[in-house]
């Protein structure tokens, strides 16, 4: 079980949900983020003052899977998120100790579905 969790640039969610759903990935969590990297934020005028603006808008998605679709969906995060500009995001994949499913009680490979 791997836990795949992803920063892409928010106008691009719906291409990445697409081509998830098309590698036969559904399930995921999708929150709103704050960050900075190589792009190192822009500069911003408001009424008159210089403003440093280091903290980019992100959306963070969660996904939680088995063996077996751990390429399928990153290449499907990569394939729905590639701009070829900074700025595009990061994946990381982390090996994912246990998983337990609430309402059935199911552990492990079984409970992410």
């Amino acid at each position: 079980m791997k836990l795949i969790t992803a920063y892409i640039q928010p106008e691009k969610l719906s291409d990445v949900k697409q081509a998830l759903y098309e590698a036969e990935v559904f399930k995921m969590s999708v929150t709103n983020a704050l960050g900075c990297g190589e792009q190192k934020g822009y500069h911003e005028t408001y009424r008159g003052v210089d403003i440093e603006v280091n903290l980019l808008k992100k959306v963070r998605i969660d996904i939680a899977v088995n063996e077996p679709f751990v390429e399928k969906a990153v290449n499907a995060i990569i394939k729905g998120a590639r701009t070829g500009k900074i700025g595009d995001g990061k994946i990381f994949v982390t090996a994912l100790e246990q998983c337990y499913r609430i309402r059935t009680g199911e552990t492990g490979s079984g409970a992410i579905g």
